[in-house]
């Protein structure tokens, strides 16, 4: 994409000596004392650094460049109002661009595939770490931040401080993308129900323990079961036991992908991603960067057991105890059913929507009291049968800034300086209370946080804890993400609709990712491609040569549902609180 430079009257008047130099200095004054408080940083330590901005962005005053992210409020926060601070203190125009994720995984691959500039900088999920470090048609940032960037990265960017850097980092130690928002899947409830004396005697006759946050898949069952056929209905409304979507799009496979097998106990032992199974089911050897197969019959797990029973649970609890429609919702039409107060629990809930379920009741939102203080709370996920301790338990997003090598230096440069300031201590604190997604250590331990933790229904607390870390994005053994996980919703679509059961649609799958991987393994063979990188698939052998082995894929249990356990929400928050 071609550098557009735009002389704006304010420029020209600079250059002719009529106005004063330290005009974007007011600027930074003004966004500092009237949008960036509370922040981490004092006052004068906000001005400071957006002086350094105003500097390093000197040389490209006056252009124009276009990022891509998806459609989350942090980034409709950027879009709207960050991108006026940028320009008005560094002279730099921003079109921030909204899609939907699909569509913004489609801008990146395309972008990948024919080196042409759509876009100067991406929020692109970090779930494409193993593409991005195989393929390098992404900036390899450490390298750029000692290289070609030196001259516009922060000396207060302070890495360290990410939560998520972890996740950007590739195999080989190298940073490749800086997060920007980053959320968790977990477990949402209705307390104010779960709480009901006369409800939990009833619940305890009937299962013989305890109403309270499901530790297992069992309990998350038996709490569906309860709330829609045996309560029904609370305070004139139906209700249900279980929200969740399955329209054949592509955020089911997102669905999927979001670690939803390693929660049933697919996978291997090891954090942040299971080796050498992880949990798309994905075999690549400790030590190996050559993913070695999916299906069960090269050593991986995809249609193993484990991951057969996920499929199975989602497409039956979905019948049974969701509001009617909901096996027609995509990702987008589910999110406002919540709100809706008619639903007791959800397993699979991205806390990236926090912030429209803290909405007060004047805008429609029935799970919150008068005073906008949640009836709700968000717990650690639980796990499936197959689940071991030291396995996988859930999945968090961390988008990130990325950066192409397709792009122009200079663009990548403005760019980059955009994707700082978006992130930078100074706006971060404040950019966190209007989405609610941190990435900054020194952000969610912020006082603004201890007094509004309250209202948030756990995420500081979650945040604050160690278990933070137990909730990964997919991880290196995906070694071309769009490739692959387009496969992923036409063949779990084909549960949700009939035409196949769980079991012919994850052997489909596998045997379409084995495939597609056997591709790119001529593709590296023959020229490269990956790095040296990219799969290089086992032979197949008979299933039981592998399920049930040590370091292979789960054998079938014969009780795939043990007694339900659960666990008190207030001692939940006291191990998370004691331990931070």
């Amino acid at each position: 994409m071609a550098i557009r430079r735009t002389v704006s009257l304010a420029a020209l008047m600079l250059a002719m000596g009529s106005i004063p130099a330290f005009a974007d200095v007011e600027a930074a004054k003004k966004w500092i004392d009237q949008e960036f408080q509370p922040s981490t940083l004092s006052k004068d330590a906000q001005l400071a650094e957006m002086e350094w901005f105003i500097k390093a962005a000197e040389p490209f005053k006056g252009m124009e460049i276009n990022v891509l992210s998806e459609t989350i409020p942090t980034h409709e926060y950027e879009s709207k109002v960050l991108t006026k601070a940028f320009e008005e203190i560094t002279g730099i125009k921003v079109n921030h661009q909204l899609l939907g994720e699909g569509e913004v995984v489609q801008a990146v691959q395309t972008q990948m595939q024919t080196n042409r500039n759509l876009y100067d900088g991406y929020v692109n999920d970090s779930d494409l770490i193993g593409t991005h470090s195989r393929l390098q048609s992404a900036v390899n940032l450490t390298d750029f931040m000692a290289g070609d960037g030196k001259d516009v990265t922060n000396p207060g960017l302070d890495l360290d401080d990410f939560m998520g850097k972890s996740f950007t980092t590739g195999p080989d130690g190298k940073l490749w993308q800086l997060p920007d928002q980053q959320f968790a899947n977990l477990y949402w409830f209705r307390k104010d129900w779960f709480d009901r004396e006369d409800l939990k005697e009833k619940f305890k006759a009937k299962y013989g323990y305890e109403l309270g946050v499901p530790v297992n898949w069992s309990a998350y069952e038996d709490i569906a079961e309860f709330f829609s056929n045996d309560v029904k209905e609370i305070d004139g409304v139906q209700i249900y036991g279980h929200m969740d979507y399955g329209k054949r799009a592509p955020d089911l496979g997102w669905r999927m992908t979001d670690a939803w097998l390693s929660m049933a106990g697919a996978g291997s032992k090891g954090l942040p991603n299971g080796r050498p199974i992880d949990e798309w089911g994905i075999r690549m050897e400790e030590g190996s960067c050559n993913p070695a197969g999916a299906s069960v019959s090269r050593g991986g797990e995809t249609n193993g057991p484990a991951s057969v029973y996920a499929i199975a649970k989602w497409d039956e609890w979905l019948r049974k105890y969701a509001p009617p429609g909901a096996a027609d919702y995509d990702f987008y039409q589910s999110l406002p059913a919540l709100s809706q107060g008619n639903v007791a629990q959800q397993i699979f809930w991205y806390t990236a929507f926090t912030a429209s379920m803290v909405a007060p009741k004047s805008e429609g939102n029935n799970t919150v009291d008068d005073e906008g203080t949640p009836l709700w709370r968000m717990a650690p996920s639980p796990h499936g049968p197959y689940w071991k301790e030291g396995q996988k338990l859930g999945y968090q997003d961390t988008g990130s800034w990325t950066l192409f090598r397709s792009t122009p230096l200079e663009n990548q440069k403005a760019a980059w300086l955009y994707a700082q300031f978006v992130t930078s201590k100074t706006v971060d604190v404040k950019k966190s209370h209007v989405g609610l997604t941190f990435i900054r250590d020194s952000t969610v331990r912020h006082e603004s946080f201890t007094e509004r933790a309250p209202k948030l229904g756990g995420l500081v607390e979650f945040y604050r804890s160690p278990d933070r870390v137990n909730w990964t994005p997919t991880g290196v053994n995906v070694p071309d993400y769009p490739k692959l996980a387009q496969l992923w919703w036409q063949n779990i679509g084909d549960v949700n609709s009939g035409a196949f059961t769980p079991q012919e649609a994850m052997d489909r799958l596998a045997g379409e990712m084995d495939q597609v991987m056997a591709r790119m393994q001529q593709a590296d063979e023959a020229n490269n491609t990956y790095g040296g990188c990219g799969p290089r698939l086992n032979e197949e052998k008979d299933p039981s040569e592998w399920l049930g082995k040590e370091n292979g894929p789960h054998a079938k249990l014969e009780n795939e549902k043990p007694q339900g356990e659960t666990i008190a929400y207030d001692e939940l928050i006291k191990r998370w609180t004691e331990n931070q």
